[in-house]
């Protein structure tokens, strides 16, 4: 401030506390974006690499964890406790984890319902027949960060589930399969993910996706998918969640969740202008007991196909031995 300094402060990130020592001071303050941010932000070679082979190891240990709770939890013998607990030694039996990337959220029943839901000994409680269970948790490993939700049925689910799950699936798809062009922000494209919803005058009250660091934080800007305004062009390289949900308070939640990769951009067969799209890098089965096929159309039906074909083609070899037969129908083609 003695000095007459100008300091460029990032207003969304900096602590007042400091703001108010440079003004103090009498140093001249330009607000710009953290110039760090971006480039952080587009993930390098080695990176994505390193992503690709995290979420292998790690949709091997969810999916070991998926085939260990459709047999055990029937029986109404497993809390979110317990399920929570038992996914983190399954993450930990690759002998890479580094830690989880967050606090797992463990819901069943009406607790799903609850989006930043955290269990504690109070709330917590059975997976029973007939319900949902929702599952958003993640590892952080030397070569990369997962974030992925799955919803679970346990038992035989209603008519109603399979409904809401179909059209969070739809949104889920429709936002996966999308081409755009550059200088497009993930406020232009949140809409897919939720239209279906809208359309049965439904919705969700959280973004559809944020960015996603490399063995960094699990909520990374500047890139996000939200109704928000944010002018901030999705890149090559950029890493983000792919999240819609439908959450019935007091009965249920659903949130469907993989991370994307931003493509290189090409031009589409037949078309003019090249086009950048999303790499699932999410390797886990999505349940096919809360599918309506007649809800699905026919690039709806091949997208969830294919992203299953490719699911059990790259982790077969990598699950467990007991494992192997539940994933094969975990993943059938319908």
């Amino acid at each position: 401030g003695q000095q007459q300094a100008t300091v460029s402060i990032d207003r969304t990130s900096a602590a007042v506390r400091i703001v108010r020592q440079l003004e103090q001071s009498g140093a001249s303050l330009l607000f710009n974006p953290d110039p760090c941010l971006l480039p952080k932000a587009l993930k390098n070679d080695v990176e994505i690499s390193g992503m690709r082979a995290a979420h292998l190891r790690d949709g091997a240990a969810l999916s070991n964890f998926l085939a260990w709770l459709d047999q055990e939890a029937p029986a109404g013998k497993v809390d979110e406790l317990a399920a929570a607990a038992a996914l983190q030694r399954f993450r930990e039996a690759t002998g890479a984890l580094k830690d989880l990337s967050f606090p797992t959220i463990s819901g069943a029943g009406a607790n799903g319902a609850i989006v930043h839901y955290a269990v504690t000994e109070k709330t917590n409680r059975l997976l029973e027949p007939g319900t949902l269970y929702l599952v958003d948790s993640g590892g952080q490993y030397l070569d990369g960060t997962t974030d992925v939700t799955r919803t679970v049925a346990i038992g035989t689910p209603t008519p109603e589930q399979i409904t809401r799950f179909t059209q969070v699936l739809k949104g889920h798809i429709a936002l996966s399969r999308i081409r755009f062009p550059k200088g497009v922000s993930g406020a232009h494209l949140d809409v897919l993910a939720r239209q279906f919803l809208w359309q049965a005058g439904l919705d969700f009250d959280h973004g559809t996706g944020h960015g996603v660091g490399s063995y960094l934080s699990v909520h990374e800007g500047p890139q996000n998918i939200s109704r928000r305004p944010n002018n901030v062009a999705l890149q090559p390289g950029m890493i983000l969640s792919n999240e819609p949900g439908y959450y019935k308070a007091g009965e249920f939640g659903i949130r469907i969740e993989n991370l994307v990769l931003v493509t290189l951009p090409s031009v589409p067969e037949g078309g003019e202008r090249e086009m950048m799209g999303f790499e699932p890098l999410t390797l886990a089965p999505i349940d096919l007991r809360l599918v309506d096929p007649a809800l699905l159309n026919g690039d709806e039906r091949d997208w969830l196909n294919n992203y299953h074909a490719r699911v059990h083609e790259e982790l077969a070899a990598h699950v467990d031995t007991a494992t192997q037969p539940w994933l094969a129908q975990a993943t059938r083609a319908i």
